[in-house]
């Protein structure tokens, strides 16, 4: 099934934006960005033209021995059947990260050719962009791509794999029709609307926001079917370490990415090296973990002790937590059966609680909270999932797998700080209980509108 991706209402202002800007899309392999940019041009435009630098290797030969854009135009023409026009061909430049010349060229297309409209995407194009601090100098120098990256010349585009509300769109139309009219209040759900939900949920948790294993729940096809799939993403993602990384970094990788189930099945989900291999140290791995998160394959938030404006000032880059890009791939990682994930009760109480983390942090990213943090005191007393920042206020988050809500974590925070509200998703349906709004957790992908509501009744 073809899932429709709502980053498509995002490329459609960009192609309408008076002062555009080529536009670089990035985002962790397999998440769908070459579908989409082509989906796009073919509906959108007359024409679109693709050139893959990965595929197609004597392009670059092009943009290596000429920075004139209408020569660059000429050659490219060569390449394809379609015409290179101004407005009316999209020029997708896919896997641009194979070719520096090419990044480099969009600075020209910009300056000297604005009303060519050209998208670029490629797999690590995050590591390649990265801003330059601390070890990821080191792997931009050796890839060369210091000095020729079009600083203010592009414009960015963050893409992340299928959201719930994706999925659920494409899963049941109607019953996604009927979720969004009862959201213009903040009452509980019907229990039939959230039995339905719920349901949605559990099978959205087992396949995942990768299209391939979505798109085989969504046709029905079987578990046997998503698990390979899901395997098969896994050998393609370890593949990547030995394809893009110094032979030297390959087993660090593979170690911190193996890890990573084993981390967040303790209590404590703090990152810990010891954990990666015994004796292992900080700085032996530093390089290995920064190319993991900026190639998107995990994500990486910190501790923030001080919940003031604004976080980022406060946090402790010392201290932080690690997930995966997709809970399916966290979940087939620890070799979790699709059939614990429906199963209710605390079977597997702290791997669910990952896996529902997992959920929801994926889930604010790709609404746009580009930083979350999360809290703790010291001794690990008291600790709070994550902390998000809307407009001026500083939010604390707790996230429960299921209906269990026990626990002190919110209390203690609301007597440090005196947050305005509290949010904890759970398995309990939509409430208000004082200045704490429980939301089901699989309505996390409509938190902007719920905060929306919130601030209306204020």
């Amino acid at each position: 099934m073809t899932i429709t991706r709502e980053i498509i209402t995002k490329l459609e202002a960009w192609k309408s934006a008076p002062d555009r800007s080529p536009l670089i899309i990035q985002g962790a392999r397999q998440i769908g960005k070459s579908w989409v940019v082509t989906e796009f041009g073919k509906t959108r435009y007359r024409n679109i033209a693709v050139f893959n630098f990965d595929k197609q290797t004597e392009l670059k030969g092009i943009f290596e021995k000429t920075k004139d854009v209408k020569r660059i135009l000429g050659e490219l023409e060569l390449y394809t059947n379609a015409p290179l026009l101004e407005e009316d061909t999209l020029i997708f430049f896919d896997e641009i990260q194979e070719c520096k010349a090419a990044l480099n060229s969009l600075k020209y297309f910009k300056e000297d050719a604005p009303n060519y409209h050209i998208i670029a995407a490629g797999s690590l194009l995050g590591v390649a962009v990265s801003r330059k601090t601390g070890k990821r100098d080191e792997w931009e120098s050796n890839n060369g791509l210091n000095d020729t990256f079009p600083v203010g010349k592009v414009s960015f585009l963050e893409m992340y794999p299928v959201t719930f509300r994706e999925y659920l769109r494409m899963s049941d139309s109607v019953l996604m029709k009927q979720l969004e009219s009862r959201l213009t209040n903040l009452e509980p759900l019907p229990e039939i609307l959230f039995n339905k939900l719920t349901e949605q949920y559990r099978r959205y948790q087992i396949c995942g926001g990768l299209p391939k294993p979505c798109s085989d729940m969504l046709d029905g096809t079987g578990m046997d079917k998503i698990e390979n799939d899901l395997a098969e993403l896994r050998k393609s993602y370890e593949y990547d370490f030995t394809k893009h990384v110094e032979t030297k970094d390959i087993p660090r990788i593979r170690e911190i990415w193996r890890s990573i189930p084993s981390q967040l099945s303790r209590e404590n989900k703090k990152f810990i090296f010891r954990v990666v291999r015994e004796g292992a140290r900080a700085r032996e791995y530093e390089s290995a973990l920064d190319w993991l998160v900026l190639s998107g394959m995990v994500y990486r938030i910190y501790v923030c002790e001080t919940p003031r404006l604004p976080l980022k000032h406060y946090e402790d880059t010392t201290a932080f937590k690690i997930y995966m890009l997709d809970q399916a791939i966290l979940r087939t990682m620890a070799e979790l059966p699709p059939e614990a994930v429906i199963a209710k009760g605390d079977l597997l109480k702290e791997f669910k609680g990952a896996m529902a983390e997992n959920f929801v942090l994926g889930s604010l990213l790709a609404q746009g909270f580009h930083s979350p943090h999360y809290w703790t005191v010291s001794g690990n007393k008291a600790e709070v999932d994550f902390l998000i920042q809307d407009g001026i206020e500083i939010l604390p988050i707790e996230v429960k797998a299921e209906d269990n809500i026990s626990g002190q974590s919110l209390k203690v925070y609301q007597e440090k700080y005196s947050p305005s509200i509290r949010l904890r998703f759970s398995m309990r349906n939509l409430k208000s209980d004082g200045n704490i709004l429980n939301i089901p957790i699989f309505l996390c992908d409509w938190l902007k509108d719920i905060l929306l509501l919130l601030s209306i009744r204020k």
